[in-house]
């Protein structure tokens, strides 16, 4: 039987286990990426295991997300970061060289190979023909210390592109139709691969786009074949030596097929407050609108920004908008410099931002009061952009940019011909921002502020698991409910006594007194408890405040797997319905813990409160149950290496 794209990647990387669907295996990493929010704390695990080099062919530290730099915090953070690459083997790209998935889609993608990334966007390395897959820190710490990745097989759905985009319908908008279709939950479990005629009319960029937000779906990854349009991308980043042709076999089998006919997509933009909240545009076009924000690894890429400077080109942005741009790479930035199109942007009255993520994160430009923002981003779940009742929508540049002009939602269509750029035959490359690691690590000192602080530890899991439910929490939780980013959290990033503070501020400002007056206890959740960013720091905190276990009718992937690494148990009702047998305060019991999650044995929760029994259950491999019984992956390698 022939083979998808998906199980030849696998087969090529795979180190113990059967590629059958449910079954765990161990992949082989190639290359890891961190991002500064997330790398500190990775790397200082890394450093903790006590390995003198990086074991992978190729692992990159970027800073772009906490650029913002209003205290001391960041920038030592940045020094220790460098510092940090240069002793250990790893290449640094420094702040204001570019978002970690652009720039890592130009200069280091590679079809065929597997990416981690501490970032839940990673997957953007999939419109190359990658195996990019977000995870949390400690995972990538592992990778980077030689260990594989082990991942449950997902599911293969085959997205089936025909025909061709429209006039001024994008690549956005195609994902965004996806998302319309099947909820942010409809890849959990799923690697998205994308086939057909259609995609032979997308470029890689537009490609990147499509798989960095199918983040959004809740998917393992998504990813494209590497053809003809990947060989010219490469060739035009001066990279086609590591060019090779990945395409399914002619009689591969799918377990779920999904078909999309570009030519009948239109304008798409998803509403507060989920990026699955989609629909047309056409449908709530003349919404007045006080912000648009473009830019993000979604859609600040060279096409994506020249798109915008023809469009505002003899333009002026309405005056009661505030427009801003922050292109996606310093080699972006460069050439809309030096080809004028940044000139007509800035004559058009936008706010040209630094190289960064920025407002995506919540790193400034948060709208004014109730405001409407229409962002060319990936999320917009509520309060992340820094203002509570902001009213956040996501669209396609060219639709963010008509909005910009327009003063209220608008179609791009009424725009009239469509725009066209000039085919490029080479981008600037200059990689001087990427700091290659030290010949002699020996004599690299690590700089070490005085905001970082040494890792916590968790004690191994007892017997008996006792204690209050500190809060209760309905669906779609994300990460950022459960730890928010922000100017004012982020900087924290590498003390966890500090940052722990804030661990679901914006659900219920009481949780930290409480976990700490009851010495920690329970969380329970509803569907997709944890979607979102890939942040450790949502586990990590919580263990801190002597979160026990989360109890929830399912998980979001990423963050499942941070539960485990940091010795958080992750059950689930065996009946949904019995959600609504616990409430805050309660208090409950899971005697002989240990035992039963070792035997495979069914699971009781005494709710002792009610005098009620609740049934609930799990999919830990045994691995994962060795895992949390010796208190987290940190211990659990320290003690396999013995």
């Amino acid at each position: 039987m022939g083979r998808n794209i998906v199980q030849k990647i696998f087969s090529s990387h795979l180190v113990s286990g059967k590629l059958k669907v449910g079954e765990e295996i161990a992949i082989s990493v190639d290359q890891t990426l961190t991002q500064d929010a997330t790398g500190t704390m990775a790397y200082l695990q890394f450093e903790a295991m006590g390995i003198p080099r990086v074991k992978t062919k190729l692992s990159v530290s970027y800073v772009d997300h906490n650029t913002l730099q209003t205290g001391f915090e960041n920038f030592d953070d940045h020094l220790f970061l460098q510092s940090f690459a240069k002793k250990y083997g790893i290449y640094f790209s420094k702040p204001g060289n570019g978002i970690c998935h652009q720039v890592h889609l130009e200069r280091f993608s590679v079809p065929g190979e597997t990416l981690l990334g501490s970032d839940s966007h990673t997957p953007t390395c999939g419109g190359l023909g990658m195996m990019a897959i977000g995870v949390g820190g400690l995972d990538v710490a592992i990778a980077m210390a030689g260990g594989p990745f082990y991942v449950t097989v997902p599911k293969v759905v085959l997205v089936k592109l025909s025909g061709a985009l429209k006039p001024w319908v994008t690549a956005k908008d195609v994902i965004l139709e996806l998302l319309m279709r099947l909820t942010v939950k409809g890849g959990v479990g799923k690697i998205f691969e994308y086939g057909g005629e259609g995609i032979k009319t997308l470029t890689v960029t537009e490609r990147a786009t499509i798989t960095n937000m199918g983040a959004e779906l809740g998917a393992l990854t998504s990813i494209f074949p590497s053809d003809a349009q990947t060989k010219k991308y490469l060739k035009m980043q001066g990279r086609e030596n590591v060019w090779k042709p990945l395409k399914t076999d002619p009689s591969a089998k799918y377990d779920e097929v999904v078909e999309i006919d570009l030519s009948t997509v239109e304008p798409m933009i998803a509403r507060p407050h989920s990026p699955d909240n989609v629909c047309k545009v056409s449908e709530v076009k003349g919404i007045k609108v006080h912000q648009v924000c473009i830019g993000s690894c979604t859609n600040s890429s060279y096409h994506d920004l020249m798109v915008v400077a023809a469009m505002l080109k003899g333009r002026k942005v309405h005056p009661d908008v505030s427009l801003t741009i922050s292109p996606g790479s310093k080699q972006v930035l460069e050439m809309v410099t030096k080809n004028g199109a940044l000139e007509d942007m800035i004559a058009a009255g936008a706010r040209i931002i630094e190289v960064a993520c920025g407002p995506c994160i919540g790193m400034g430009q948060a709208p004014p009061s109730g405001g409407v923002s229409v962002r060319a981003f990936n999320r917009n779940f509520e309060g992340r952009s820094g203002t509570a009742d902001a009213q956040v929508y996501l669209s396609s540049p060219e639709t963010a940019v008509a909005t910009a002009i327009k003063g209220v939602i608008t179609d791009p269509r009424e725009f009239g011909e469509p725009i066209v750029i000039k085919e490029l035959k080479k981008f600037v490359i200059d990689d001087s921002m990427i700091i290659p690691p030290s010949e002699k690590p020996e004599d690299v000192t690590i700089l070490r502020g005085p905001n970082i602080k040494p890792l916590p530890k968790k004690e191994p899991m007892p017997d008996v698991l006792k204690g209050e439910v500190l809060l209760k929490v309905g669906d779609n939780i994300t990460t950022d409910h459960i730890m928010p980013a922000g100017t004012k959290i982020l900087p924290l990033r590498s003390n966890i006594p500090a940052i722990s503070e804030f661990v679901f501020e914006k659900v219920d400002k009481e949780f930290v007194k409480r976990a700490k007056e009851k010495g920690g206890g329970f969380l329970i959740g509803g569907v997709n408890y944890g979607q979102g960013s890939s942040r450790e720091h949502a586990a990590l905190a919580p263990m801190y405040l002597g979160v026990k276990s989360v109890i929830a009718k399912s998980f979001a992937r990423i963050h499942r797997a941070n539960l485990v690494n940091f010795g958080i148990l992750p059950l689930t009702f065996e009946n949904e319905n019995d959600y609504n047998l616990l409430d805050q305060g309660d208090t409950i019991e899971m005697p002989d813990i240990r035992n039963r999650l070792k035997s495979g044995g069914k699971i009781t929760i005494k709710n002792i409160a009610k005098s009620k029994e609740i049934k609930v259950t799990h999919t830990l491999t045994s691995r994962e149950v060795d895992i949390l019984c010796v208190g987290g992956l940190l211990n659990y390698q320290a003690k396999s290496s013995k």
